[in-house]
């Protein structure tokens, strides 16, 4: 961000803030990052939204609204109502298999709300996600229990070695039992996630090299759906992939026809990245100065007071936060006086002109956890801030 943006900011937080750490949420370069994505994201491709990532329903209201989109992935089973409140046809593919459990709870629950008649009940669209027989024999034996058809999507192993079945021959016992079980279970698609391309050394492995692999892995398990139970290969299939490190590639070609992603469009500086070099940093944190002393002390070591020093010192309002320090320019973490979520020492040049009420930026590492430590999320319009709440689980 331009330093000027940061000092403009600083004063509307002076005259509008509360004088406590804020979440902010830059609207001028979130609809740059969706612009982005409108451009990029091929013609007969879905999008998918992330929700761990964007935990903020007007913040994934204005993303939703901006890309036409219903489609999103949840990681958090109690997610699932508070999207299906606002969205009740929305399309929900799970990112992570859930504890059966955690399946019934949901049922029970959507189960015992009041309507005219069980046969006017609309089963919510949750394409439940599984990765093995073991996991899908205990999803059959709930929607027989409750008399309900549970879609499924398989998660498959393309690389990154995080569980789901590696090799296609490995499907043929879920499609089995799938096939067995019409009446309980429906395929609903695959999920590959890929998050290992491009982390991979280049000396081992190159980007595009690692990618091509990937979908060569996906494609052969497309392939054994199709040529071994065509019964259960049909156009509706969901064949989900990407994340938002490997966005780009997927919009230049894929097999996929859903890619979900959300970080990216909030750019925290773990995806400060080749892949998103097109996109702008949106998500901040900024903290009210609490003291501001000429020099460091530290406890222990009044010889260090005797020396010239270049820096200031300033106490802040919290810190230890997943974020880096992005603004005043030169603004660091003091590691002699060592970290503290209650009152962060950070250290500035000598010559910054800054002042206690004013207020220090950082740039988030990520979303996902970063969000849930906020009741709100401030979107700042380029004028005012305005509060938008997240989810408070």
């Amino acid at each position: 961000m331009q330093q000027h943006w940061y000092t403009q900011l600083n004063r509307v937080l002076r005259q509008q803030g509360q004088g406590v750490p804020v979440l902010l949420l830059d609207k001028a370069g979130l609809d740059a990052n969706i612009a982005v994505v409108k451009q990029q994201l091929p013609a007969p491709v879905q999008p998918r939204l992330v929700v761990k990532s964007l935990t903020c329903l007007q913040l994934i209201a204005h993303i939703a609204s901006s890309l036409n989109c219903s489609r999103f992935m949840l990681f958090h089973a109690p997610h699932l109502p508070v999207i299906l409140r606002q969205y009740a046809q929305a399309d929900i593919l799970l990112g992570k298999p859930m504890p059966v459990a955690a399946v019934r709870q949901f049922y029970s629950k959507w189960l015992s709300q009041p309507t005219d008649s069980m046969a006017g009940k609309a089963q919510p669209h949750i394409q439940w996600l599984v990765d093995s027989v073991e996991r899908l024999q205990q999803y059959l034996a709930l929607a027989k229990a409750l008399n309900l058809r549970l879609r499924i999507n398989i998660e498959i192993d393309i690389g990154l070695h995080r569980g789901g079945l590696a090799k296609p021959e490995q499907l043929e016992p879920l499609l089995n039992l799938i096939s067995e079980n019409l009446q309980y279970l429906q395929l609903a698609g695959l999920m590959g996630y890929d998050a290992h391309v491009g982390k991979i050394p280049g000396v081992i492995q190159s980007l595009q090299t690692s990618y091509q692999r990937s979908q060569q892995r996906y494609q052969a398990h497309i392939d054994f759906i199709k040529n071994r139970f065509p019964q259960l290969f049909n156009a509706q299939l969901c064949f989900n992939g990407a994340g938002s490190p490997t966005f780009s590639l997927h919009c230049q070609h894929t097999v996929c026809n859903d890619i979900a992603f959300g970080s990216m469009l909030l750019k925290p500086t773990d995806f400060d990245i080749a892949t998103l070099s097109q996109l702008k940093p949106a998500l901040f944190i900024a903290t009210p100065v609490l003291k501001v002393l000429p020099h460091s002390q530290i406890p222990g070591l009044a010889l260090l007071d005797k020396l010239p020093h270049r820096h200031k010192a300033l106490f802040v309002y919290g810190g230890n936060w997943l974020a880096r320090y992005v603004y005043p320019q030169g603004v660091q973490v003091n590691s002699l006086y060592g970290r503290s979520s209650n009152q962060e020492m950070v250290n500035v040049p000598k010559g910054c002109n800054i002042q206690m009420d004013d207020y220090v930026f950082l740039r988030p590492t990520q979303s996902e956890s970063v969000i849930g430590q906020f009741s709100q999320l401030h979107c700042y319009d380029g004028q005012q801030l305005l509060g938008w709440a997240t989810f408070n689980d």
